[in-house]
């Protein structure tokens, strides 16, 4: 059996798009329905827990018909409110009646339904409700495969009752106000509004094996008083720096980012220690090593908190044994965590680690978050851990000892690649032919040989010079062999991987600016790849394109063959503003920046997973990709590490230091970091242009400041 294309490369359920999808998010729980607020059946809809669906069917019906849609909004990532009339009588071309259903996910849902009666006289209602469950496992649904098994429907004590039949501890409670009728599978309540007067009812939706979260009786737009999940997202508010700018676009979109990641963040199973976040909805909603860890590291400057408690989780995870149908091996870190009733069997388990660079980005992201202010004792307690990743990168990552990180699934059931560009087609030459593995990468080397310098620097502060002299020398290595089989002088760019022969593959691709991003990239060779990646066949208008439209596999319309992904354009951006001693540079960081936000203004603040790779001068607006992930954590990240990367900022807590390099595109205007927490410093940053000013920091730090 060949591993379904559920991790990524396959043919997913489409959401929709163009706003008749609404998608709500809260940790682990998410909700898909249409533009009335319905969930249809039959399709990707539903209320999904735990990588379950347990609602398949929720369906409202006024008088009998579908009540007809006037608007919808989501003022939060966790709640909507759909706006709605009954739909006109025969031989009426209006409604007096006007239907509101207010909805707020957590683990499970409750959703207010109000009737406005606005005529003079009292009205007559039949509202009725339609529920029902499969049950079907997260990948079921996305590959639109017919689920098997279903619910079995009860009444007991006024309250419907849905069983997995196919496993007695999944179940779910449907329970309402208003004294409705209850049969197996419906609600129904028949009332008389009176006059320019209001009825309403409440109706609470929770699974069995959850613990209830969404029993207060709060309303869309009133979340300040009341628990979770609005009381998480205040909470998240509260701890987080503020970012300002006079930019309105970018305002905005940093404002979703902000309410997009605090939707994400989940807790492990006891909800004690820090949050991680979910990788994105609305088939993400997990802990992913990769996704979760680049989203950690570019929302360094809205909560250091997040990386911290990434990094713990995932060490609690990390790889201890040899295991070909999960593909763990010691020091590894995972891909991704599926609790569903088909994990098993799609991957091996509850746990699966096909991935070949979450592992040096774990130390990356410890090395960083060291630098942020992050408590030393927590990075000393999770210095075995970086230590059994790097072991695990020369043991089992370097497969043939060539000093490269290679990877080749292990069996049929694994993932084909392995990076980020996953997909089973995402890795070709400049002729379009897809790469045989093993594979190594051109961007892990890159995270390899930052993960190198990042222990290295922890080594030396934590009194280990030796062991740091070692390190540094295995990076400088490293960096040399990566030059001497990645660059392809004749073409000015750095090959995508090597193949099985170690031969270049040789396509001119996004990746090359996660190797400006961590360094790894020669000076001598950074002018020729800004030339590259400023070329019309890179640069689409709207982003950098993941393959340049002159290679053999390109397809705008693909997952990674030349669509545009955010967090890849930003992790370009920091890389070039990396490089910003080298002509070219800065313009173009700035001319992919510009892009990136005009492309989120298209997309009413909120950038989704990926978009098509089209070229502005055909499409005057980025085209969707029809089952981009929105929100999506490293798309709602990517923002700030925009505003970090023109901000040149680089904090080192331990050593008392920070600095800034400022180059902040003409239109952002002012830009400031208000309540910025660097350990036990407090700081405000205010930049415009290539000025800063720093107010907050002890008189013991150094600042230091280049134009």
């Amino acid at each position: 059996m060949t591993m379904p294309s559920a991790l990524n490369g396959g043919d997913p359920a489409g959401l929709g798009f163009g706003g008749d999808t609404v998608t709500l998010v809260e940790g682990a729980t998410f909700c898909l329905s249409d533009r009335h607020g319905d969930v249809l059946a039959g399709g990707s809809h539903g209320l999904f827990f735990r990588d379950a669906r347990v609602l398949s069917r929720w369906e409202l019906r006024v008088d009998g018909r579908p009540p007809e849609p006037l608007s919808a909004h989501t003022p939060e990532a966790f709640a909507a409110q759909f706006i709605l009339r009954r739909a006109p009588r025969a031989g009426l071309a209006d409604s007096t009646l006007l239907v509101v259903r207010e909805r707020i996910i957590a683990e499970g849902m409750r959703e207010t339904i109000t009737l406005h009666n606005l005529a003079g006289e009292s009205t007559v209602v039949t509202l009725e409700l339609h529920a029902d469950a499969d049950f079907a496992d997260l990948f079921t649904v996305k590959e639109g495969r017919a689920p098997h098994g279903g619910a079995e429907l009860t009444v007991v004590g006024g309250e419907l009752v849905l069983h997995d039949r196919a496993d007695a501890i999944r179940g779910l409670t449907v329970t309402a106000s208003g004294e409705p009728t209850v049969m197996p599978g419906s609600f129904t309540w028949r009332v008389v509004v009176p006059p320019h007067q209001r009825w309403q009812v409440e109706i609470d939706v929770q699974p069995t094996w959850a613990s209830p979260r969404t029993n207060s009786r709060i309303r869309v737009g009133e979340h300040a008083a009341s628990p979770s999940p609005a009381q998480k997202m205040k909470e998240w508010r509260d701890t987080t720096t503020t970012v300002e700018t006079d930019h309105l676009g970018l305002a905005d979109v940093l404002q979703r980012s902000e309410s997009d990641l605090g939707a994400l963040l989940i807790h492990d199973d006891s909800g004690e220690g820090e949050p991680f976040v979910a990788a994105g909805a609305p088939w993400y909603m997990t802990l992913f090593g990769r996704d979760s860890l680049l989203t950690a590291w570019m929302a360094l400057p809205l909560d250091c908190g997040l990386s911290v408690g990434t990094l713990r989780q995932l060490a609690q995870l990390q790889g201890r044994r040899v295991d070909p149908i999960t593909e763990e091996q010691p020091g590894r870190i995972l891909h991704e965590i599926r609790r569903g009733p088909a994990s098993a069997d799609v991957l091996g388990g509850t746990v699966y680690y096909g991935a070949v660079d979450a592992t040096p980005l774990f130390v990356m992201l410890l090395g960083e978050s060291w630098r942020w202010g992050a408590d030393e004792t927590v990075v000393r307690s999770l210095l075995p851990a970086a230590d059994a990743a790097l072991s695990w990168a020369a043991r089992y990552g370097d497969r043939d000892g060539d000093g490269f990180i290679e990877y080749r699934r292990a069996t049929d059931r694994g993932l084909i690649n392995q990076g980020w560009k996953d997909s089973f087609d995402g890795i070709n030459d400049a002729a379009g032919h897809t790469a045989e593995p093993p594979i190594a990468l051109c961007e892990v080397q890159g995270y390899q040989y930052a993960a190198l310098l990042s222990r290295a620097e922890m080594a030396e502060a934590f009194g280990e010079p030796a062991a740091a002299a070692r390190l540094r020398e295995r990076a400088q290595i490293l960096r040399t062999r990566f030059g001497e089989a990645f660059w392809l002088p004749e073409k000015g760019w750095y090959a995508i991987a090597l193949d099985a022969a170690k031969k270049p593959v040789d396509a001119l691709s996004s990746n090359i600016g996660h190797c400006l991003w961590t360094g790894i990239a020669a000076d001598e060779h950074v002018e020729a790849i800004v030339e590259r990646l400023s070329g019309e066949d890179m640069d689409c208008g709207f982003g950098l394109r993941t393959l340049a439209a002159s290679m053999g596999a390109y397809n705008p319309m693909s997952y990674h063959n030349g669509s545009v992904w955010p967090h890849d354009t930003a992790i370009a951006v920091a890389g070039l503003m990396r490089y910003r001693h080298v002509p070219g540079a800065i313009q173009l960081a700035q001319r992919l920046a510009t892009g990136l936000l005009d492309a989120a203004e298209a997309f009413g603040g909120r950038l989704p997973e990926l978009y098509c790779g089209f070229a502005r001068s055909e499409f005057d607006t980025p085209v969707p990709y029809p089952t981009s992930c929105s929100p999506q954590a490293w798309a709602s990240a990517a923002p700030l590490l925009l505003v970090r990367a023109f901000l040149g900022l680089q904090p080192d807590v331990p050593h008392r230091r920070l600095t800034l390099s400022p180059q902040l595109p003409p239109q952002w205007g002012r830009t400031a970091l208000t309540d910025l927490r660097l350990g036990e410093a407090t700081v405000h940053i205010e930049a415009e242009g290539d000025s800063v000013k720093v107010r907050g920091l002890p008189d013991d730090w150094e600042v230091r400041t280049h134009g």
